[in-house]
Order: C-alpha cells, then structure tokens, then sequence
C-alpha cells in the first residue's frame, strides 16, 4: 500500500484530510503565550480574528521527528510505502525533522518530497500523487513525478499590509511604513529556491489583481490541474479576482482559504491564486 502524508501548510481542511486517507502531521502556532495546532485547535476565521483582535505575530514551530516518527515506524510495520510531500525547506524546518525520523526508522520505502513551496501548491502535488496512485503507479515513480511537477505549480498572491511581511524579516521597516502609507500592494511568489519573493508592487486592489492576471497570462496555465483562487481572511478582494479571472476567460476552481502556518506571515485580507503552469 502507497499513503501519502503532508503537514498541515498544506492547508487541507480535516474533513479531507479523512475522506482522502491522507496523512498529517501538524504545524503549531504560537499567538502570545497559547500554542496551538494547526487543524486541531485553532481554525482558520478564529485565528485571524485573534490577530486583529490582539495585534500579536504568531510564530510556527516545525513538528518534531518524533511525529514522524510514529507514522514512519507503521509504515514500516505494515510494509507499506510512504510519500511525503511538505513544505519548503527554504521557509521551515518540516522537512529536516522528516528526514531524521527516516534515519531513525531505517526503512528505505519512505519517499520526503521537498515541495519547495507552501499552502494549497502541495494539495495540488498531493491530489495528484493521490491519482497516481490509482493508477497503479509505484512509490518510486510517482515521487519521480513530483519532482518534476513541483518547480511548474506556482503561488500569486498580494497581502493587503506589508506589516506582517516586515515583521517576518521579508521587507525592511522602512520599506513596509512607506508602503502601507502609500497602498502599496507587493505581488509575492515561492521562488523556485522555496522563499518567499516579492515580484512586483502595486498601488491598490485593482493593479494587484491585474498584475496578478499578467504574471498568469506569461506563465501559462496547465489545465490538467486546477486554478485555485485563495484568500485569507476576508472573502472581498478574492471575489473581485474571481470576477476579473472570469472576464479574462479562466476557469476556476473553489476558493479557499489560506490557513495559519501560512496566514501568520501575509495577515488577513490577503488575495492570490495557486496553480500549474504550463
């Protein structure tokens, strides 16, 4: 038997989570002095409620090998094989703990994928390693495969402040009081190192959303996989892209909402897309 496993940046909701079979292994969020695990105790509107609210920065905590461990050990038990598919080493430590609970569990059949990238771009590498699997491809090959897909599945996306950007290390103090004084909008992306990179900046929702459309357009969509508008608290401006992707002729897939390990470091209102390129 293949499982797939993802950490919770990969911003499944449990429902399916469930009714795919996948494994997870959460992210925790630190807000103050309170932890809190991602999909477990902290959901998504309640979280940036709590950011609004309280004008704390959370903090993400990288899971422990530990937590691996425990899946990676059944795994081996069972003599099942194991993809997983996390969060770019560039941006946490997810992937290190993985690889040391593999060490650990000295058991070749466990595949680590570094997705180099975060939020619903490793639901679209996990969904498709799902397909896969039904296919009856093996282990070996779709993590093959993977690897090939993940420098093409890209994220676009434009914060509504720089504040949580600034406060992240991404732009400088300076940068970020200049910026929301004058409504600048950065346009930020996973580079294909797996950080963070502001691409462009625009003044105001209506440029965001048009440059947001020019960088889809240069790129190419692959419509064998799906065009997900996300946002993160807020649906407005996510609704004002949906109406303008439409326009341009782009079919889209649900919107969904960018959960906390991610949200901690754009804030609310924020408002993008996830996708294939061609």
């Amino acid at each position: 038997m293949i499982r797939i496993l993802v950490d919770s940046a990969s911003d499944y909701k449990m429902e399916e989570i469930r009714e795919k079979g996948l494994e997870l292994v959460p992210i925790t969020i630190t807000i103050g002095s309170t932890d809190y695990i991602d999909g477990q105790n902290l959901d998504r509107d309640g979280f940036y409620e709590i950011l609004e609210k309280t004008g704390s920065f959370p903090k993400t905590a990288q899971p422990s090998p530990q937590a691996f461990l425990e899946v990676f050990l059944d795994a081996k038990k069972k003599g099942d094989e194991l993809i997983c598919i996390l969060l770019s080493s560039a941006l946490s430590g997810t992937c290190q703990s993985a690889f040391l609970a593999k060490s650990m569990a000295a058991y070749d059949k466990i595949y680590i994928i570094d997705s180099l990238s975060a939020t619903y771009t490793i639901k679209i590498l996990a969904d498709y390693a799902l397909s896969l699997v039904s296919q009856g491809i093996g282990a070996g090959e779709i993590a093959a495969l993977l690897e090939g897909l993940r420098s093409r599945v890209r994220v676009l996306a434009a914060p509504d402040t720089l504040d949580y950007l600034e406060r992240g290390g991404r732009v400088s103090k300076t940068a970020a009081a200049i910026g929301n004084l004058a409504g600048i909008k950065p346009i930020i992306t996973i580079s294909p190192e797996g950080r963070v990179a502001v691409i462009g900046k625009c003044v105001g929702r209506n440029k965001a959303i048009g440059q947001i459309l020019k960088q889809l357009a240069a790129l190419g969509r692959d419509e064998a996989f799906p065009l997900y508008p996300i946002y993160s608290f807020g649906t407005e401006n996510c609704t004002k892209l949906c109406e303008k992707l439409s326009a341009a002729g782009y079919r889209t897939d649900e919107m969904l909402q960018i959960g906390p390990t991610i949200g901690a470091h754009i804030g609310p209102e924020a408002f993008g897309i996830v996708f294939a390129a061609k």
